[in-house]
């Protein structure tokens, strides 16, 4: 359905911005089975998931999840950070050195690094939207592959970067978190999926398979890297799970919003879905039940090993070449083309018919006449061909031959 146009100005011209609204399925609050559940983190953008739940109450996690990382961004993204704050010093100082004076020798100086702070300002925009999008577009798509209805995102809202040092409450405060909810919730809405926003209470410290509290260390694979991304569950005689604590807190916030999505509310002004309070008794059915691992075909050898052939590759052509034709045409090859010849005879001329060759060379015999066998030595059509080339007559050009006449191969 098209709407009015809104008219604007842009470079001095006039410009119609056309909107339309086109007909998206119908999102659900609740009746999912099948759901993604998406963490944030710090250097690991988005850790995403996929978990279903079945019809005895069980959830179980489908596949390992995956990882939405964007160090280089969010690298650049620091740097303009903190080049916009050393700006906004600088013009500070300008400003109080200039004060109430309309003339001053610095006030140039001054205009220039505004402007150069809204250059900066302006590059910081376009890179959070473009951030903002790439991660909206694949949690989407991650949800679409995995044929889910709803997307479980962890409301960060109700949290308070306190105690974390100033450079992690900086990072927490600088990222897009916000932008990226929204786009999501727009691109989720066009393939009708629902985005659903979950308290974050305890799903990074808690185990997912017992909520029992994790202990965190260094990861096995990277032990000189600064954090705490491993977590392993004390119990080790009933659970015994490990891995990374973002992989675990995916878990988490799929099984409860599996758990709890009786509970979701739509807010009326913005149209948004949340869980808002969690229930101690819903709360111990969001457990991910492990599952039995799938292997590969057991490989025990039950008898002998059948025993290699020692004999090397077969020739390419396992048929002999055919003895001398007895017409004048010339002998297939056997296999590749002689290598000894490195540059094929020039050309002479391009107007030629379909099935001219190289002129034959006469050989010498020893007390006789020259032999009139044909020995091609290139075709005359460009340096192209093959040395042994031949085209084969059309049937306007030529008759086709006696299936008894002895004309040789023209293959």
């Amino acid at each position: 359905m098209l709407h009015l146009p809104t008219l604007r100005l842009a470079g001095g011209k006039v410009r119609a911005d056309l909107a339309y609204t086109h007909a998206v399925p119908k999102t659900s609050r609740t009746g999912h089975t099948v759901a993604l559940g998406v963490d944030w983190g710090l250097n690991t953008l988005l850790s995403a998931g996929t978990a279903r739940l079945h019809g005895d109450g069980q959830i179980t996690a489908r596949g390992h999840g995956a990882q939405f990382r964007a160090a280089g961004v969010l690298a650049r993204q620091h740097r303009l950070r903190r080049l916009s704050e050393y700006l906004h010093a600088k013009a500070d100082q300008y400003q109080r050195l200039i004060g109430d004076t309309t003339r001053h020798s610095l006030t140039g100086r001054h205009e220039v690094l505004r402007e150069e702070i809204r250059q900066v300002c302006d590059r910081r925009s376009n890179l959070n939207d473009a951030l903002a999008w790439a991660a909206a577009r694949w949690t989407v798509d991650q949800a679409i592959a995995a044929q889910a209805t709803v997307i479980y995102l962890e409301n960060l809202r109700s949290m308070e970067a306190k105690g974390m040092g100033r450079t992690t409450n900086t990072r927490l405060s600088q990222t897009v978190r916000g932008q990226i909810a929204d786009r999501m919730r727009h691109l989720a809405a066009e393939v009708g999926i629902a985005v659903v926003t979950v308290p974050p209470r305890n799903t990074s410290r808690h185990c997912p398979r017992c909520l029992t509290p994790l202990r965190h260390r260094k990861a096995p694979d990277r032990p000189t890297a600064p954090g705490w991304k491993w977590a392993v569950c004390p119990d080790r005689a009933g659970c015994g799970w490990q891995g990374d604590r973002d992989h675990g807190a995916w878990q988490r916030i799929a099984a409860r919003g599996l758990a709890h999505q009786a509970k979701t509310v739509t807010d009326r002004a913005t149209g948004q879905m949340a869980i808002r309070t969690v229930v101690d008794k819903l709360e111990t059915q969001a457990v991910i039940t492990p599952t039995a691992d799938t292997s590969r075909a057991d490989r025990t050898k039950t008898g002998p090993i059948r025993r290699r052939s020692t004999r090397p590759t077969p020739r390419r052509r396992r048929a002999p070449s055919p003895i001398g034709p007895c017409g004048p045409a010339g002998q297939r090859p056997e296999g590749h083309a002689p290598t000894g010849r490195r540059m094929l005879p020039r050309a002479a001329h391009r107007h030629q018919g379909v099935t001219t060759i190289s002129t034959p060379t006469p050989r010498l015999r020893p007390g006789g006449p020259p032999s009139g066998r044909h020995r091609p030595r290139g075709a005359a059509l460009g340096a192209g061909f093959h040395l042994h080339a031949h085209a084969t007559p059309p049937q306007w050009a030529q008759p086709t031959p006696e299936a008894m006449s002895c004309m040789g191969s023209l293959g």
